[in-house]
């Protein structure tokens, strides 16, 4: 199977976000390259809010369950801010799912200061070796940072993040078509941005230079809604026919599912 660092080389990745090992199992049948988790998507199936609030040992095993459903794609799972202060106790974790089968980690830099990343960085790279793919996620337009001059705090982020050992640049919530131009050529790294409404599609993404497309959280929150949905009618009116509208057999999930052993 290609490598996840080489799926970085040209062309534009896309890469749906799986939640657990019976996503990545249908998302492999469907074609993906590679199989990236979301950590909103885990949390939630396992029961827990988004935000560093899941076990450390749950996200580990949620590594294990898609690296074995994935059957030999590469595999890169959200370690969020690696669920501490600490660059020692995050490294810590980055070799524990690259232990677990992981070829690449996202690592984020969330409301924190971009040295702090960067220190967790470094010492995942010390950690693990250069094999590991990191993909370091810039919060700038996320959260409003620097609205006057995103582009030009996203490059200088990105620039300290590939210092301390970087592989990839995410920049969620940039979606203009001139500022992504910007950010292509303001940094060296592959630029990976999140699927959002107002984004343009792939053939023009990857015109303009970008490297990886993420699904983020929108297939889970897509699948969340129609269950919702088909939950509330049933609860209303126990009717069965929704139910089988547009669902796929049991046969042909199970059959999605990788044998014991």
């Amino acid at each position: 199977m290609t490598a996840l660092r080489d799926l970085h080389r040209s062309g534009l990745l896309i890469l749906p976000n799986a939640w657990d090992g019976g996503s990545a199992a249908l998302m492999r049948s469907l074609g993906a390259k590679a199989i990236a988790t979301t950590s909103a998507g885990v949390a939630w199936a396992l029961g827990w809010p988004d935000g560093d609030a899941l076990p450390v040992g749950r996200l580990v095993q949620v590594c294990i369950d898609v690296v074995r459903a994935a059957r030999g794609l590469p595999v890169s799972i959200d370690m969020e801010d690696g669920y501490s202060d600490d660059a020692a106790t995050a490294a810590g974790l980055a070799t524990a799912l690259a232990e677990a089968g992981a070829q690449g980690i996202n690592i984020e830099d969330g409301g924190g200061s971009p040295d702090l990343l960067a220190s967790k960085i470094a010492a995942i790279r010390a950690a693990v070796g250069g094999a590991l793919f990191v993909n370091a996620r810039c919060d700038v337009w996320l959260r409003g940072v620097a609205p006057d001059a995103p582009v030009a705090e996203a490059a200088r982020r990105g620039a300290i993040y590939q210092a301390a050992g970087a592989d990839g640049l995410f920049t969620p919530r940039l979606t203009d078509a001139a500022d992504i131009a910007a950010m292509v050529a303001a940094t060296s790294l592959p630029l990976n941005l999140l699927a959002f409404p107002g984004l343009p599609d792939a053939a023009t993404l990857e015109g303009l230079g970008v490297r990886r497309l993420s699904a983020g959280s929108g297939i889970v929150g897509a699948t969340w809604g129609r269950a919702a949905a088909l939950t509330r009618g049933f609860l209303a009116d126990g009717r069965s026919a929704p139910l089988s509208e547009g669902a796929l057999g049991w046969g042909e999930i199970n059959a999605l599912m990788p044998e014991a052993g």
